[in-house]
């Protein structure tokens, strides 16, 4: 059972739910695609084995940089119900963000143009005295943004 379901009060329904975009495997895959290549140059002639030790370093660089951002997305919750918005994140030591709808004020929504083309960007909050933690690489943020603003469209 997940975070937002063990926390959900009675007659609270879940409205979206959203979770971090796959654009954040990239800097992994990238690391992974020289690993290959290194691995391939060490096929050569030219310094074979220097070639291979650094397509072991990469591999291991990436494995732990895939690792990482697969252990990060797992561990995060992001919903939006007809009461509050919910953000957790963490497994051992989890941190827990929640604003009552009646306490938001506004919702802002950072896209670059790549962001804009795969449809991520980064989420704020604006609350009434006090600001939610920024959403950081959040996939569909327009849809996110609607469901907090009640705007269905």
């Amino acid at each position: 059972m997940s975070y937002i379901q063990r926390v959900l009060q009675p007659s609270e329904q879940v409205r979206h739910i959203s979770s971090i975009h796959w654009i954040v495997y990239w800097p992994g895959a990238g690391v992974a695609l020289l690993a290959g290549v290194a691995f391939w140059l060490s096929r050569s002639e030219f310094m074979p084995n220097l070639w291979r030790y650094a397509g072991y370093a990469l591999a291991l660089v990436a494995a732990v940089l895939l690792i990482q951002q697969w252990l990060h997305s797992w561990v995060t919750e992001i919903a939006v119900t007809n009461r509050r918005v919910i953000y957790k994140k963490g497994l051992i030591q989890r941190e827990t963000n929640e604003m009552n709808m009646d306490k938001v004020e506004s919702v802002q929504i950072d896209q670059s143009i790549l962001g804009r083309m795969l449809d991520y960007g980064n989420v704020t909050i604006l609350g009434t005295g006090e600001g939610f933690e920024t959403l950081r690489t959040i996939g569909k943020p327009i849809e996110l943004r609607n469901s907090i603003t009640g705007n269905d469209a």
